[in-house]
């Protein structure tokens, strides 16, 4: 008697379920669905950690743009505007961006900004300093240097499909030349990684105030 557990005891694959097993006592569902959904698949190979997936997954995705720009303020001048909004470094909430416009020599503008989402990157709402640098060249004024602010971004969806952002920043600040940009951008996405956008910006100098409209089509990779 006191010889039968120790020869009736089980190896270590029989006493651990396989996968499928598993799959079937815990979730009653068809194979087809849990197949299906790789949320289903992901849970029940590891349980996720959602705090970190909160703080490190943006509800806004990193965005190149290529379209048309048009100056209002300068003679309804038309040109070309690519930009690159938010390549993430890493999963920190610091982000570069990159923009230029130009109407073919009568008007041209140049940057590239570092931001630094204070929140929780999953949020659908955040808030950044700026800091980088810009440069403008018009037919009335030139003008470049450092350049400080603040964004905020409202994601209307996850993952890009669709968001605004709103952001006011200072070249030259305290200078004489100063100028203030503010710039209100809204995206749409129209199919699954292409996105429609319109970004109206507004600048404000001791020589004139100026304003830029501008639609882009924006591929997220």
């Amino acid at each position: 008697m006191l010889r039968i557990p120790a020869n009736s005891q089980l190896s270590p694959l029989e006493i651990s379920p396989t996968r499928e097993s598993l799959t079937e006592n815990t979730i009653d569902l068809p194979a087809e669905i849990i197949e299906d959904s790789s949320v289903l698949k992901r849970w029940l190979n590891n349980i996720p950690n959602i705090l970190y997936d909160i703080y490190t997954d943006p509800s806004f995705r990193t965005r190149v743009g290529i379209g048309y720009v048009e100056f209002p303020s300068t003679r309804h001048d038309g040109g070309i505007n690519i930009e690159v909004d938010d390549i993430f470094i890493g999963k920190t909430g610091l982000t570069i961006s990159g923009d230029y416009q130009s109407s073919f020599g009568r008007r041209d503008t140049v940057g590239a900004n570092l931001q630094y989402y204070v929140l929780p990157l999953g949020n659908y709402f955040n808030i950044a300093p700026v800091v980088g640098y810009r440069s403008i060249h018009t037919r009335n004024y030139s003008e470049n240097g450092i350049n400080i602010g603040g964004k905020l971004v409202f994601s209307l969806s996850r993952n890009g499909a669709s968001d605004v952002s709103l952001s006011h920043s200072f070249i030259s600040p305290g200078k004489d030349n100063e100028i203030g940009i503010t710039t209100f951008h809204f995206g749409y996405a129209i199919i699954k990684n292409i996105r429609l956008a319109t970004k109206i910006e507004k600048q404000n100098s001791q020589v004139k105030k100026d304003s830029m409209i501008s639609i882009i089509f924006e591929w997220m990779p």
